[in-house]
């Protein structure tokens, strides 16, 4: 079962595409955070929506939202993508599934892949509860940017 909104969200620390470590608590201390769970590097529609992203920093920004990027990608293949894409915000490398359990978005099977990260988005207000979940079960649909900058707005 997926983390629902006015739930605490799952304190987590993963690795970024350059090695370091990104705590969620500590990115909360600046505002709220939009955690965008992904399937695969490299695939046309995560490519779509980290883009979409990444152009729409600058509008996240005046709410002081920071959008962290989630997938079970190596951090190798996140930094190759990340640098070929010129995404401005941290991609973080959940390989070893843990993130992925606790906040319940994990694809058993997507075309064979085993137990990668479903698309989701979740909207983190700075006092740790969730305030926007949009869990999508078909890896080809983007979530609704609108939705994400609406709850931006009270987190």
């Amino acid at each position: 079962m997926s983390v629902d909104v006015g739930a605490k969200a799952p304190d987590f620390t993963l690795p970024n595409q350059d090695r370091e470590n990104v705590t969620l608590s500590d990115k909360l201390r600046n505002g709220p955070v939009v955690l965008a769970f992904f399937p695969a590097a490299f695939s046309s529609v995560c490519q779509q929506e980290m883009c979409t992203f990444r152009d729409s920093m600058a509008e996240l920004n005046k709410s002081n939202a920071q959008v962290l990027g989630v997938s079970t990608d190596t951090f190798f293949a996140l930094k190759a993508w990340g640098d070929s894409q010129k995404l401005n915000f941290p991609l973080l490398s959940d390989y070893n599934k843990n993130v992925i359990r606790s906040y319940g978005v994990v694809n058993a099977d997507m075309i064979g892949l085993k137990d990668i990260s479903k698309r989701a988005v979740f909207v983190i207000g700075r006092d740790g509860t969730v305030k926007h979940r949009e869990v999508l079960d078909d890896a080809r649909n983007e979530p609704n940017y609108e939705k994400v900058k609406q709850a931006l707005a009270t987190a």
